[in-house]
């Protein structure tokens, strides 16, 4: 049976990993910088992340949630005491997507509306509400067209947003930092706006951190930086370092009831494991603080590159904008310098997502690999 061939793969075959570097089936090893699109946040094999699992796969790797199985709280109140949510709830799934899918639900349930506001640029995921909700048309199925509608606005345009939210809002989602769309961030103040405009309406705010969240923007949340406290924060990639976790802070406001939410495999023992000893090392390693550190030298780094016309995002989600398209830039830092990269929606853009315990020194050699291409006047468009 073939593979269904939806992904473009480079010709490279990675076998192990560790830290910050992936090595191939040749013994060669990789500087990841991108982390499986922002997904490995306490590094490769960290020993505190492959111990729980150990472990727990020791005692129990699966039951339903008919039972009680008290990880599932565990990793609630160390999650709580992190975020400073500690009066949210926590319901648990299995990816970024089904968080995105579940806020959306959630939010018609509560209200009983269904308009959706979203940003320009945006990525939310690929299931059906998830997509739709989206600012990508590759990505939208005929499925959920008609059925689910939203409406995209500009980031940080107050203006717009006023015209377009009235009563029939059911909920506005926003990235606390665009991933996909290029690292534009909604500002303090429009975070702020659209907030109160939901707090006087039956609206909920979903802040969606799945890429942005768990330290990655040198705050816990990237939203933290407006002073806000959304009504939903969907996480997921980093939550669980390569293990598949996702999961909703939701508001007290927003009460539960038998059946309104489910996941068969949501909130599993090895994933409660995994995002425990996350936690647990972003903690004790203070790795929030190290990615704030980390990424403000790094900014001030990439922005003396030549070419590079600014550097967007913060902490150690950073997008370093180039005059030209970065997709041969990519491919050569690759193949020829053995270093993982990201790219984004904006071609000119090379997207920056290494776990958040790498250091300064531990980048240099993309700092090197960029002078150099560069002094030898390769195109990198």
């Amino acid at each position: 049976m073939e593979l269904f061939d939806v992904y473009p793969r480079y010709n490279i075959t990675v076998t192990e990993a560790k830290g910050s570097v992936v090595f191939d089936d040749q013994g060669k090893g990789y500087l990841d910088l991108y982390g499986g699109h922002g997904v490995i946040s306490i590094g490769h094999q960290h020993p505190a992340f492959v111990s729980a699992l150990q472990q727990q796969l020791q005692k129990l790797s699966f039951y339903s949630n008919v039972v009680n199985m008290p990880i599932q709280q565990a990793l609630a109140n160390k999650l709580g005491a992190l975020a400073g949510l500690t009066d949210y709830q926590w319901f648990m799934c299995n990816s970024g997507a089904e968080a995105t899918e579940n806020a959306l639900k959630l939010a018609s349930f509560h209200n009983h509306k269904k308009k959706i506001i979203a940003f320009r640029g945006s990525f939310h995921g690929r299931s059906t509400a998830a997509a739709m909700a989206s600012d990508s048309l590759k990505q939208q199925p005929e499925l959920g067209k008609g059925g689910i509608d939203v409406q995209f606005l500009p980031l940080n345009d107050i203006e717009a947003f006023d015209t377009a939210f009235d009563e029939s809002v059911s909920a506005v989602i926003v990235e606390g930092i665009q991933g996909v769309g290029g690292l534009d961030m909604p500002s303090a103040d429009f975070l702020q706006h659209i907030s109160t405009r939901c707090q006087q309406s039956m609206a909920l705010l979903i802040c969606d951190e799945v890429q942005s969240g768990l330290g990655r923007s040198g705050r816990f949340f990237a939203y933290q930086r407006a002073d806000i406290k959304p009504d939903i924060v969907c996480v997921a990639k980093g939550l669980g370092n390569g293990f598949p976790v996702g999961g909703l802070l939701i508001s007290p406001k927003i009460k539960a009831s038998a059946g309104l939410l489910g996941s068969t495999f949501g909130a599993n023992p090895l994933a409660c494991a995994a995002a425990l000893s996350v936690l647990e090392t972003i903690e004790k390693e203070q790795l929030t603080e190290a990615a704030a550190k980390v990424g403000k030298a790094l900014k001030e780094q990439f922005a003396s590159l030549p070419g590079v016309q600014q550097v967007k995002g913060e902490g150690l989600m950073l997008g370093v904008e180039f005059k030209e398209p970065v997709s041969e830039l990519r491919r050569q830092l690759l193949m020829d310098y053995q270093i993982f990269t990201g790219g984004s929606a904006n071609p000119n853009l090379l997207r920056i997502l290494p776990p958040l315990n790498i250091t300064v020194e531990q980048v240099q050699p993309l700092i090197q690999a960029i002078q150099k291409i560069s002094n030898e006047k390769v195109p990198i468009g």
